[in-house]
């Protein structure tokens, strides 16, 4: 099985990046953390701060042999037609994912563009959402 983790903007700004929402944990940190449990998935990790290069990886993931995508757009979650139609575009299942609770912060933010094209969304349970991401995936193909 392989999954694609995609993550979005400020999100490699993860650690320092305002501690008391996102954690103190780097993103690399976790992912290597996610690889060593999950050693029998290929999970592939990415994170652009560019709308258009989020698009070009969910299309790659889509036409390559990936068995699901973990997205978390990050603030294009709530701006971007265009990812969301990225994701209409394909079968490959994706589970959105929001390491804050994004319906508890301000209004902006309770909008999403990707949430009605996904199979799911994980939301405000901390990194711990992509780990649950990542064991619906499991469950979806067995």
């Amino acid at each position: 099985m392989k999954i694609a983790i995609i993550n979005g903007p400020n999100l490699n700004l993860l650690g320092s990046r305002e501690p008391s929402i996102y954690g103190s944990q780097t993103f690399e940190q976790y992912y290597q953390q996610l690889k060593n449990a999950y050693q029998h998935i290929e999970i592939s990790y990415s994170q652009s701060n560019v709308e258009g290069e989020i698009i070009n990886q969910i299309q790659f993931a889509a036409h390559s042999s990936y068995d699901g995508i973990i997205l978390n757009p990050g603030g294009y979650t709530h701006t971007s037609v265009a990812i969301g139609d990225c994701i209409a575009a394909f079968s490959i299942p994706v589970v959105e994912v929001h390491i804050s609770n994004v319906h508890a912060r301000e209004d902006f933010r309770k909008i999403s563009h990707v949430s009605a094209v996904c199979k799911g969304s994980i939301i405000g349970l901390g990194l711990k959402g992509y780990e649950l991401a990542l064991q619906w995936l499991i469950a979806y193909y067995k």
